[in-house]
């Protein structure tokens, strides 16, 4: 896990023009998108946490699950133990470049209606979440 270094800005500086790495939570727990839908229930609740970032084999962020979506998966009657974290994602595998501003990312969020995006580097690994405040 690594954690985010934000720099300093002058107090002036247009918010809006902040980049996301600069205001991301630390991303947590990250884990494959091959896991099921009551494995990762359970990590959720041992890390006691409502959110995941699901990576693939590579270990590149594909996108981010909450406990909501993944009680309401395994609720439904459709739900078999063979559901995987990879076919979930959908919409979910949104993620946000370290280099988007604060304006892009929050317009992107709210366009696409989600409450929290991973932050990812060049080379598609998670640095963090950026989450809408309420």
């Amino acid at each position: 896990m690594t954690l985010i270094q934000t720099q300093s800005r002058p107090a002036d500086a247009d918010p809006a023009h902040r980049m996301a790495v600069e205001v991301t939570d630390e991303a947590g727990p990250q884990v494959c998108d091959d896991m099921s839908v009551e494995v990762a229930l359970a990590v959720m609740a041992a890390a006691h946490t409502g959110r995941l970032v699901v990576c693939d084999q590579d270990g590149q962020c594909t996108g981010l699950v909450t406990h909501a979506e993944l009680a309401a998966v395994r609720d439904s009657s459709d739900y078999t133990d063979r559901v995987r974290l990879r076919d979930l994602l959908g919409d979910h595998g949104s993620f946000t470049s370290s280099v988007t501003t604060m304006a892009e990312a929050e317009h992107a969020m709210r366009t696409r209606r989600l409450g929290a995006l991973p932050v990812v580097d060049e080379q598609g690994s998670a640095l963090g979440i950026l989450a809408l405040s309420r």
